[in-house]
């Protein structure tokens, strides 16, 4: 296979959750760019459609929906929809996150509930109901979206986010055993952990701890979208078809530090 068939995922299937803003709108434009049809959801259906009027201009087809990830039904009716619009599903990054900023000791339990409903539990029904789709056809791609927090604690006078480092590191653990149980089947489930990108929901870190993210980052800088445009296609494209329950870290060496 020459390298640019490696790398091709034109006329393929992607659902990207969370797809109307941040890093979900970014990696749905990425998968566009690269030829293939992308259906975007989240629970703010104007900014989906408003993407997926973007990924169109492109000269894709796209799907924008309405879906809180947490709720079986809105997920069954998203990936209804698009195997009927497209007949399958070749791609699912599951994008759609929360946090909540506050102590572990005082952390109300309706919002511990709520980061975990959504990271978690949504991550678990999204890719449960597109891989019923993808071992039928015997080939896909499930691509989770972890964080660096998830692979440790972080000091509360910097990231006070005790459920949300939970959950992603919940997420990686599901990302290993989920590519364990559909491996058999051709189908690669992979995750990316990213560092510190501008995104809404980052930014009140960003902005309140910005030097100490910097200094604490050997590459220098926050993240640039250009800099996880490259890990999405090659997770969801040919090129990765050899790699299964890999965490790939996205963080200008955050992670590398002793």
């Amino acid at each position: 296979m020459l390298v640019n068939e490696l790398f091709n995922v034109s006329n393929k299937t992607a659902i990207v959750t969370g797809g109307g803003r941040g890093l979900g709108e970014i990696m749905a434009h990425t998968l566009a760019e690269a030829g293939a049809n992308v259906v975007v959801c989240s629970r703010d259906l104007a900014a989906c459609l408003e993407v997926s009027k973007a990924l169109k201009d492109k000269g894709v087809q796209s799907l924008a929906f309405e879906c809180d990830v947490t709720v079986p039904a809105e997920v069954e009716h998203v990936v209804t929809e698009t195997v009927k619009q497209f007949g399958t599903i070749d791609i699912l990054v599951n994008n759609s996150g929360t946090s909540w900023i506050a102590p572990i000791l005082t952390m109300p339990a309706d919002k511990w509930d709520k980061v975990m409903a959504v990271n978690v539990k949504g991550t678990f029904l999204f890719s449960q109901a597109v891989a019923n789709v993808m071992t039928k056809q015997k080939s896909g791609k499930i691509i989770n979206i972890a964080s660096i927090s998830g692979f440790g604690g972080t000091m509360d006078t910097f990231m006070n986010t005790t459920a949300y480092n939970t959950s992603k590191g919940a997420v990686m653990t599901f990302t290993k055993d989920l590519a364990v149980k559909l491996a058999p089947h051709n189908i690669q489930v992979n995750a990316i952990a990213p560092g510190f990108f501008p995104t809404k929901l980052s930014k009140p870190v960003i902005d309140h701890f910005s030097k100490q993210i910097i200094a604490r980052t050997p590459a220098g800088r926050i993240g640039h979208p250009n800099d996880l445009k490259g890990a999405i296609l090659f997770l969801a494209s040919p090129a990765s078809n050899y790699i299964n329950g890999h965490i790939l870290t996205i963080d200008g060496g955050t992670s590398a530090l002793a």
